[in-house]
């Protein structure tokens, strides 16, 4: 079995309990190198990755192409700011355009930022055609993650993301996730988007219910509104497909991305849409000093290549398919449901199971790392790259930790 502390990893453990702020609750494992879907620990115990760092690694840890596209550009050229033209830039907005359909690319850094960058298109978006200045409303929806900038967790529904950081900046109306026709009464003539999660990951994997997203863009379309859809963790394969939004049909009129769009080997994120959306913006308002660098671009660049090239949306919707049915065979009185899409699963325990957390720590002395969220839920996303046996070792040692 596993060891997941020993004395090897305890002065790193110090380390950061004296030296760095206390706003995560990591598991007690201390991870030093990683390749594919497997990472290692400081005393070189392997444990199989099944977060994808919030599906960030889809491509799989370090992969060797991914790798030396950063080493080769790293070498000629990383930051330049938008001041000026590098040769990266231009290339990828074209791949990331084509790939998706859309005719502009706008890049940033994080997630949370490209979020904040399709709030700031629809407000301006709807200022344009005659909402009136600073009124504008956006529809969200109950148990979203679109980030944490005081912005973003001023429209969550989670009191431990907003607790102490208000006030908040007005303009979002809430209502609950799955229910278009709340979505509909929410709607005023100030309204100019509704800004949506395909599937939410951070609460648990939880999927919309049939034709929800095709009534939300019927209701856009009705008013006039923008359908923005963060796929920030449910795009770029997670969910078996492309876009998560597009299994129904749908077509955004913005997508948000970061995490995958790298490979996890840097901060890249991008707000996509088509010219009607995205010539709200002029030269100086808006940017990011890194937004956009040649580093990024080069190991974005490659980052989609793998995913193209190694068929990894089909991948995730097969062997997704081969995770969901292993865990359902296990058969556990413990597991209250299980909600899968792609190589993505929440796994919900009954109330009186204990913990998702303590399933985490008992999987992390079978080699297995997990994520729990919101209280019950245990999240189970491994790379990609997840070879059939592996999928079968993993569904083999979950079932040990719930026994």
């Amino acid at each position: 079995m596993v060891q997941s502390k020993t004395s090897d990893a305890a002065g790193f453990l110090a380390l950061e309990a004296d030296f760095a702020a206390h706003n995560y609750h990591p598991l007690p494992v201390v991870l030093t190198r990683g390749k594919g879907v497997w990472v290692w620990d400081v005393n070189d115990d392997r444990y199989l990755d099944c977060l994808s760092a919030y599906s960030a690694v889809n491509q799989g840890h370090c992969h060797p192409r991914i790798v030396a596209a950063a080493i080769e550009q790293a070498q000629r050229l990383a930051l330049t700011s938008r001041a000026f033209h590098n040769d990266r830039f231009g290339p990828l907005c074209a791949k990331l355009a084509r790939l998706l359909g859309y005719e502009k690319v706008l890049l940033m850094n994080s997630g949370a930022e490209a979020v904040e960058t399709a709030i700031k298109a629809a407000r301006r978006y709807g200022y344009r055609r005659g909402v009136p200045e600073d009124r504008a409303e956006i529809i969200v929806f109950a148990n979203n993650f679109h980030g944490r900038t005081t912005t973003i967790v001023g429209f969550s529904t989670d009191p431990d993301a907003r607790r102490g950081y208000g006030p908040f900046a007005p303009g979002f109306v809430v209502v609950p996730f799955g229910d278009a026709a709340a979505a509909a009464a929410a709607v005023t003539p100030n309204t100019v988007a509704v800004l949506v999660e395909p599937i939410q990951g951070e609460a648990g994997v939880i999927l919309p219910p049939p034709g929800f997203l095709r009534e939300l863009r019927a209701l856009c379309d009705r008013h006039g509104l923008l359908l923005l859809c963060d796929e920030v963790q449910s795009g770029l394969g997670r969910a078996g497909a492309m876009l998560a939004h597009q299994d129904e049909g749908v077509r955004a009129d913005g997508v948000i991305l970061g995490k995958a769009l790298s490979g996890g080997m840097y901060p890249v994120s991008a707000f996509v849409a088509d010219d009607r959306v995205m010539d709200v913006f002029e030269p100086g308002s808006h940017g990011s000093t890194y937004g956009g660098n040649p580093l990024a671009c080069a190991i974005a660049d490659a980052a989609l290549d793998v995913l193209i090239d190694e068929d990894l949306c089909r991948r995730s919707r097969e062997l997704g398919e081969r995770l969901a049915a292993g865990l359902r065979d296990l058969r556990s009185s413990k597991v209250k449901e299980i909600r899968a899409r792609g190589l993505w699963v929440g796994l919900q325990l009954h109330d009186d199971a204990g913990p998702a957390r303590q399933v985490c720590e008992r999987l992390l002395g079978e080699g297995v790392l997990c994520k729990d969220t919101h209280g019950h839920t245990l999240r189970i996303a491994p790379p990609l790259v997840i070879q059939p046996d592996e999928v079968d070792w993993a569904v083999e040692r979950i079932g040990r930790a719930l026994r």
